[in-house]
């Protein structure tokens, strides 16, 4: 990666960059030389993330604070900007999820995922964009295929995930006269993650999601965080306002049906 992409003089912070697809974009930027800062509920998984980008990236920061509380996301930002200088890229990716039909959830259940995924979205390109690099600022939101196809037991998160890209339109739209470029990146199935083993527990579930995928495979964290350093870099810089789905075709149909089979099949909301 890093020796497509050279990313040495920019300040890159990626919220919710601890673990799974986020830490993995992190690593990405990391590898291809920017400076890097991630943002986590958990302060030990932030000093663990950190002590990992530490190995290849220039200065690593991390800072534990909840996408849900603005205030802290804040002051997080500004500390970043204050030791990195001016924000060149963000990545936004914190979000929460877990099946429970439509009935099975109580109002908090439903309110905590928007809560994280679209009002933690919100707050993150709210106190972001002051502390940004203009011209020149890329952000990146890390949606998902619910927020395009309705899904059983994920009706919580295919109105925050919708929500997300539409976010991600309307900053395009109104950021653009500053020179920054608002897009989605859509992860598909993608391997080790915590959302695949709850979405598909178990080696059957899991060779069947392979099944409906078109190119047969699972994603990796690779796939997705190369995506992230090119829409990031000069070479997609007349892209802004897209949602690219990186999921081997999974979102062309195989998705959604074999998402609703699974659920429907164990419904318990009767």
């Amino acid at each position: 990666m890093s020796a497509t992409f050279d990313f040495s003089d920019k300040a890159v912070f990626v919220a919710g960059g601890t673990s799974g697809i986020n830490l993995g974009i992190a690593r990405a930027f990391a590898d291809a030389g920017a400076r890097v800062a991630v943002l986590s509920r958990s302060q030990e998984k932030v000093e663990a993330a950190v002590a990992l980008l530490t190995r290849s990236a220039p200065q690593a920061l991390g800072y534990a604070a909840d996408v849900r509380d603005y205030e802290a996301v804040e002051e997080a930002l500004k500390s970043a900007r204050n030791e990195m200088g001016d924000l060149d890229i963000l990545i936004s990716g914190a979000a929460g999820n877990f099946p429970a039909p439509a009935l099975g959830m109580s109002p908090n259940a439903f309110a905590s995922v928007v809560n994280i995924d679209l009002l933690g979205t919100y707050h993150v390109l709210r106190a972001a964009y002051p502390v940004m690099r203009k011209p020149g600022a890329s952000i990146v939101n890390i949606s998902a295929p619910q927020a395009f196809l309705p899904m059983a037991q994920q009706m919580h998160v295919c109105a925050a995930k919708a929500g997300v890209d539409m976010i991600t339109r309307v900053g395009a739209l109104e950021w653009g006269a500053d020179g920054v470029r608002v897009n989605s990146v859509v992860p598909g199935p993608i391997e080790g993650t915590e959302g695949m083993a709850r979405l598909a527990p178990g080696a059957d579930a899991q060779a069947a999601v392979i099944r409906s995928v078109p190119l047969r495979r699972f994603g990796t964290t690779r796939d997705v965080a190369t995506c992230c350093l090119w829409l990031c870099s000069e070479q997609a810089s007349y892209v802004s306002g897209a949602i690219i789905p990186v999921d081997g075709g999974w979102s062309l149909g195989g998705a959604a049906g074999l998402m609703n089979a699974a659920a429907l099949a164990g419904k318990s909301d009767r």
